[in-house]
């Protein structure tokens, strides 16, 4: 695909379908997380069933995002993309007209297997259509998409739940889908077709490795992790998995999954590593925001969405500035700092208590945003910069799921040290609670303790415990944002970038 022979109009219009696309894949990560509730009364299922609403999802799309790189090659890039884009519209129309548990589970299968392809297909597409002096203005197009839909996921689900109905949540992908669909099928160029023979092996242990993985991590919780039976067995599943997967790749001769010269680019793979930390700190910290305002501050869903909103208006400042900056200063210090900036807005929300404003989680949002968007854009164009072409779509495919992994991974730590923390801390400070104390006399009518008056002094001693816990958690993804600051010395030194016109937003 030649980048200089595609006109200025027609690139813009490849780019605002890849990101309708994009966004829609992103978005439904998130935006049906606030219409469980709603869609657990209509296809009468229990909390512990809707739970596979959200796993059936991203357990397909974990298995499916591997096997991107190899479809886009056998098949071209155009033609994956629009058999994504259309699967996806129609399991999205299938989602908001399932009557039962078992057809919604088996529409957010289908949706998130066709939805795996379109995040890693834009980004190699939006590589290859723009010349390599414009690669870091069109990444932080593809960031703009990449980051900003889980943000407004939760406010937007919660105002359609609230305002509409909570089908319309799905619903709503299906214009944008088929405007999606036209516009690729329209203007994206097809891309060279490589006719490799398919490793069967290969992607069905990749395939067992991740799937297993993501049912332990999201199950692990509900089950207790390691003293479930069943949490044992996927584990060692993903284990075994992907130990074959290893050796197998190794020592084959023949055609492999994912071509071992990948894992030589020293770039590439310190990119992925960042990745999975990005992942890791960003949507661990999504996932603890709305619970914690929303439970603990009594937050409506769409307030919850509103005062969050912020963290994308930082990510689109620092996108905004750092093609500049790059020009100027050397990639990995841009990276390095916006760790550092992602670092200092989780030490703001360890401060975070039950009688903050709204100010005080909005600017510590912004300084998260900024950071992301300071790592995320140099980081995409740095991880690819020394990576052949033939290999951008198993690249793309293997750093989406790097990001994948590290939300999931992410998620789950916080979740379950949440819950135990807030036991730990609540045991903690009931201890202080004696009979005696003039405090805890001073909550109870007459001094004299009874069931009603105990019940309200021990909810208020729970919420001290949940705050405390939430505050653990914010303070753990602050020193995994520090701890990846030496990954900066895996990156080759870049000299700063030479086009500062071309990538300037324009």
């Amino acid at each position: 695909m030649d980048a200089s022979k595609i006109t200025r109009s027609r690139r813009a219009l490849i780019t605002v379908s890849l990101m309708m696309g994009s966004i829609m894949q992103v978005l439904d990560n998130t935006i049906a997380n606030v219409a469980l509730p709603h869609i657990q009364g209509s296809v009468s299922a229990t909390q512990d069933q809707m739970a596979w609403v959200l796993t059936s999802y991203i357990v397909a799309a974990a298995i499916m995002t591997p096997l991107c790189g190899w479809l886009s090659g056998r098949f071209g890039r155009k033609i994956v993309y629009l058999c994504s884009i259309a699967g996806f519209t129609l399991a999205s129309m299938l989602c908001g007209l399932a009557r039962s548990l078992p057809e919604m589970v088996l529409a957010r299968l289908l949706q998130g297997a066709c939805g795996a392809a379109l995040v890693p297909t834009a980004q190699a597409v939006m590589l290859d259509i723009n010349p390599p002096e414009q690669h870091a203005r069109a990444m932080s197009i593809w960031v703009t998409g990449v980051t900003i839909g889980p943000i407004l996921g939760p406010a937007l689900g919660g105002w359609i739940t609230d305002n509409y109905n909570w089908r319309w949540v799905f619903y709503i992908n299906v214009p944008f889908g088929i405007l999606a669909f036209l516009g690729t099928l329209s203007f994206m160029p097809d891309s060279r077709i490589k006719r490799a023979p398919f490793d069967f092996f290969g992607f069905a242990m990749l395939s067992l490795a991740v799937g297993a993985l993501q049912i332990t991590l999201d199950r692990g919780q509900l089950k207790d992790w390691f003293s479930s039976p069943e949490i044992c067995i996927e584990a060692a599943l993903s284990a075994a998995a992907l130990y074959l997967f290893v050796v197998h790749m190794i020592t084959t001769r023949k055609t492999r999954f994912l071509d071992p010269t990948l894992f030589k680019d020293r770039n590439f793979i310190a990119g992925c590593m960042f990745m999975f930390t990005v992942g890791l700190v960003l949507f661990a910290t999504l996932a603890l925001l709305p619970p914690l305002l929303q439970d603990l501050l009594n937050y409506p869903v769409v307030t919850t969405g509103l005062v969050t909103a912020p963290r994308g208006i930082g990510t689109l400042l620092a996108m905004l500035v750092v093609a500049r900056i790059t020009k100027l200063i050397d990639a990995r210090w841009v990276i390095g700092f916006g760790f550092v900036l992602t670092a200092f807005s989780a030490w703001q929300m360890t401060q975070f208590d039950l009688q903050m404003d709204v100010g005080t989680v909005m600017w510590s949002g912004i300084a998260q945003g900024c950071g992301t968007g300071l790592v995320y854009v140099p980081l995409a164009g740095a991880a690819f910069a020394t990576l052949s072409a033939t290999l951008r779509n198993e690249g793309a495919a293997l750093f989406s799921l790097s990001r994948n992994l590290g939300s999931s991974i992410g998620i789950s730590i916080v979740e379950t040290l949440l819950t135990r923390n807030t036991q730990i801390a609540h045991a903690s400070l009931a201890e202080h609670l004696m009979p005696f104390s003039s405090i805890v006399r001073a909550q109870l009518p007459g001094g004299v303790p009874d069931a009603r008056a105990l019940s309200a002094l021990n909810a208020q001693v729970t919420e001290q415990a949940a705050m405390i816990a939430y505050d653990d958690n914010f303070k753990l993804m602050m020193w995994l944002a520090l701890a990846a600051i030496p990954l900066v010395l895996l990156l080759r030194r870049a000299a700063p970038s030479q086009s500062a016109e071309a990538v300037a937003v324009e």
